[in-house]
């Protein structure tokens, strides 16, 4: 279920890897919990055998791992990772467009530097690379215009002669940084953080029928707006894994900018190569969630008004819940599964006035539930009775009726069966 790592783990600007021991792997930069900037000074690798369960190996690279003494506190932004003959090799790039080059023989690294990859060294930031079925390697960077070209690997640096500027640009195809390139049945993707809509919280895609294009934008594949009221930007990578095609992109949290958490959707080719834009959801690849089991609030996969997802302490437990929550907010799951015919839905929650959150299913405007709230400093259970039967796969929505413009928390919820205790 999205997000799909443990909530410690805040990791953007993913890109997802399929090697050839079977397992999955996710190389992306790391933000830290509630820091009002991006990303960290390290890298963490992640790795999975079902895309469900992940295993963490953390400060695989580090700013301090650069050899550059002028670059050791640099924060490390986007990353990218590629296998060559029996070597891995991790792009990294720093605030300043510092770019550069590290590697490992096993994909979970750690990682060592071998340093500045020249020309794009201090041009740009979030650096991608494809290798080829011929085995040639290409380089792409930029943020506003695309750049690349082949990458001469021994000597770290581009093939002068093959350099391409302006491959896609934000007047022309919306770009605005993060490209991220694939091929299917002879057909380029480039994938990349699309402004078109106004800000770059899309993620869109161009094809060509040679890596360095010339490339036609096609359309969004996903658009993260509404998981945060201020999210800014999404930046991911689209993967075949054991046959299947997902999208791998971020969210934001914490009512800002940063704090992204990684989520993934199933993506659909249509017989013409284009993809078909998806929405963002709680259940991700896991199929619809178990509506009778405790649903974390912070899986809501849209967010209206002023509500945001925080994190903090409840019981000197580190979790998630949603913040900020004031009369006419909602909140929206997508989806859950109802094997059986619910007897009603319990939240906990804590407001500073009496409130009561409503509960509809799918964009029906029929109240499905009425759950009061009383005023409360801790979290409390509150239930409230069905008004109709549900089975099924549905969406649902909670919003926030009453009370005083102070902001209500919801840590969970579930529904119960019929005839079982409230």
């Amino acid at each position: 279920m999205n997000p799909i790592l443990p909530i410690e783990y805040f990791i953007p600007d993913v890109e997802a890897r399929q090697w050839g021991d079977g397992k999955i792997y996710l190389y992306g930069s790391s933000d830290k919990c509630g820091n009002m900037n991006y990303c960290s000074n390290v890298y963490h690798v992640f790795s999975s055998d079902d895309l469900i369960h992940w295993k963490a190996y953390r400060n695989v690279f580090t700013s301090g791992s650069v050899n550059d003494p002028e670059r050791k506190a640099l924060p490390l932004y986007a990353p990218d990772c590629v296998k060559i003959n029996d070597t891995y090799y991790l792009f990294y790039c720093q605030e300043g467009g510092c770019e550069g080059i590290a590697e490992s023989k096993v994909p979970q690294g750690p990682f060592t530097d071998l340093g500045p990859l020249l020309p794009a060294d201090k041009t740009g930031i979030d650096p991608s690379v494809f290798v080829d079925d011929d085995g040639k390697v290409y380089y792409f960077w930029g943020q506003i215009s695309l750049n690349g070209g082949e990458l001469d690997l021994e000597n770290r640096r581009l093939v002068d002669s093959t350099v391409t500027r302006n491959i896609i640009t934000d007047v022309k195809d919306g770009f605005h940084e993060g490209s991220s390139i694939r091929k299917r049945n002879g057909i380029y993707y480039l994938v990349y953080s699309d402004i078109s809509r106004g800000r770059p919280t899309c993620m869109g895609y161009a094809t060509s029928l040679h890596p360095l294009g010339p490339y036609v934008k096609r359309g969004i594949i996903i658009d993260n707006t509404g998981c945060d009221p201020q999210s800014w930007n999404d930046h991911g990578s689209i993967a075949e894994i054991n046959g299947n095609w997902y999208v791998f992109y971020h969210r934001s949290t914490q009512n800002s900018f940063f704090s992204r958490h990684v989520c993934m959707e199933p993506i659909h080719f249509n017989p013409d190569g284009t993809i078909d834009e998806v929405e963002m959801t709680s259940q991700g690849v896991e199929g619809p969630l178990d509506a009778f089991s405790v649903i974390d609030a912070y899986r809501a996969c849209l967010l209206s008004g002023k509500c945001y997802v925080d994190a903090g302490l409840v019981q000197d437990v580190c979790v998630q819940y949603i913040n900020g929550m004031r009369a006419g907010d909602t909140i929206t799951f997508k989806y859950l599964d109802f094997s059986d015919v619910p007897e009603g839905v319990s939240i906990r929650a804590t407001v500073s006035d009496k409130t009561e959150f409503k509960l509809y299913i799918d964009d029906s405007k029929a109240e499905a539930a009425g759950i009061k709230v009383s005023n409360s400093p801790d979290f409390q259970d509150c239930y409230g009775k069905m008004r109709f039967k549900v089975t099924g796969k549905h969406s649902i929505t909670l919003k926030m009726f009453g009370g005083s413009d102070t902001a209500g928390k919801i840590l969970d919820l579930h529904f119960t069966r019929q005839n079982s205790a409230n």
